[in-house]
């Protein structure tokens, strides 16, 4: 097991030390080995369309009819959708919607509720 840190910017574990600095592989990431460890839990601030903060066990409303890919259903506008689930990823909420079922959606189209 490596006692190098992970880079900071990748999380990558395959570090190396080259002179008086640390090097990652995978995103070319230099930092110096007295810099201060950054923190690896950064949480991510998911915002929907008018700039609020989402939060898990949110109810959203949905702003603009969504397609759902795969089948000839459509979201509505004003469809409320209640206990969301942020998640990582392009589409970064996880939800129910009534009468289609579990989705992912992206919180550039829905509303706080």
């Amino acid at each position: 097991m490596s006692s190098l840190p992970k880079c900071p910017k990748c999380n990558s574990e395959y570090t190396y030390e080259d002179g008086n600095m640390y090097v990652c592989p995978e995103c070319a990431h230099e930092w110096s080995k007295d810099a201060a460890p950054e923190s690896a839990e950064v949480k991510r601030v998911i915002k929907d369309a008018s700039g609020n903060v989402l939060n898990d066990g949110d109810s959203i409303t949905v702003i603009k009819d969504l397609k759902v890919k795969g089948s000839s259903l459509v979201v509505k506008v004003g469809t409320k959708v209640k206990n969301i689930r942020l998640v990582e990823g392009d589409h970064d909420i996880d939800c129910k919607i009534d009468g289609i079922g579990a989705m992912s959606l992206k919180s550039e189209f829905v509303r706080k509720a």
